[in-house]
């Protein structure tokens, strides 16, 4: 049977690119244009020295939690970005990088076909923006809940399941919503308080089964925690969401990329603010639709609610 494959979508302000497997999205990325991904190696110059080294590129900021060995500042000297810019609810969180020995180059792209009108619908990328927003997600006898903290994401699991059964589902439910929104860094996991090792292992191997190489987690304690730790390299859909007004701008311009003619979009004024902000975004999705995009400002709508109307 064939591996699945990415199904890219480029689109206005961000391309969205999603893994589907028997028609369902596994594994889901949503790479911001302007944002330098991980991977790529830049020319910068050294701005301070010591535990907290910072590197400059392109009038970017970079901490380099491993420092610069051999570098002096005001040298030049070349980066690897290892964690994006997350933004959203970390926006003080500065990209991550470490000295390379490459030349500068871009990261390595995402290979996978690429699709349009909106072919991401149909394995259910409106459903899985929704996760993104709200932080719930249902599965078969229970619900996750997910909270961002400052320390790490946290994964609540409830229900109406006898609770070993919920341990052992929710455990599976939630490593495939870590996989599928892209959850990274130190990730906590709180599941039914169950009697008895071997559930407790059953839960543990669940988790196991679902997320692939490398990452680390202890085992599910007396009380039902399970603590994960992936690589952070790029922000999670939670995250991504968290930023509220850019996140929903930009669902708007997706929505609205699949109208003829001119347009006015009728948003939040939060949402109106990013895209004013953004005119390069209104061009680009004018020539898209083939007519003139104007903006309307509407306080009365929710933030998720914004639209295209004929102008």
């Amino acid at each position: 049977m064939p591996s699945p494959e990415w199904s890219i979508e480029r689109g206005v302000g961000e391309t969205r690119a999603a893994l589907v497997d028997n028609g369902r999205i596994v594994q889901a990325r949503i790479l911001r244009d302007g944002v330098i991904p991980a991977g790529t190696v830049l020319a910068a110059r050294l701005k301070s020295i010591g535990r907290n080294a910072v590197a400059v590129a392109d009038s970017r900021e970079y901490l380099l939690p491993k420092g610069a060995p051999g570098v002096t500042e005001g040298a030049r000297f070349n980066i690897e970005v290892t964690r994006e810019a997350l933004g959203g609810a970390e926006p003080w969180k500065r990209p991550l990088a470490r000295q390379s020995e490459e030349a500068p180059r871009p990261a390595t792209a995402l290979k996978g076909r690429e699709v349009r009108d909106r072919e991401l619908d149909e394995a259910g990328w409106p459903d899985l923006a929704e996760e993104a927003r709200s932080g719930i997600i249902q599965f078969p006898g229970g619900e996750l809940r997910i909270s961002l903290t400052a320390a790490m994401t946290l994964i609540d699991v409830d229900g109406l399941l006898p609770p070993a059964e919920l341990a052992v589902a929710g455990a599976r439910a939630a490593a495939e919503a870590i996989l599928r929104h892209g959850i990274g860094g130190s990730i906590g996991i709180d599941l039914p308080t169950v009697e008895g090792k071997a559930i407790r292992q059953a839960a543990a191997a669940e988790v196991d089964a679902v997320l692939p190489q490398p990452f680390e987690r202890t085992a599910v304690n007396g009380f039902g925690f399970l603590q994960i730790v992936r690589p952070r390299n790029h922000a999670s859909l939670f995250e991504l969401a968290a930023d509220r007004a850019p996140f929903e701008a930009r669902a708007l311009l997706r929505c609205a990329a699949s109208e003829i003619g001119a347009i006015r979009l009728a948003a939040h004024p939060a949402v109106i603010t990013v895209l004013e902000a953004n005119p390069g975004w209104i061009e680009q999705l004018s020539r898209q639709v083939g007519g003139a995009v104007t903006l309307r400002s509407e306080p009365s709508l929710a933030m998720s609610a914004g639209h295209a109307e004929r102008a």
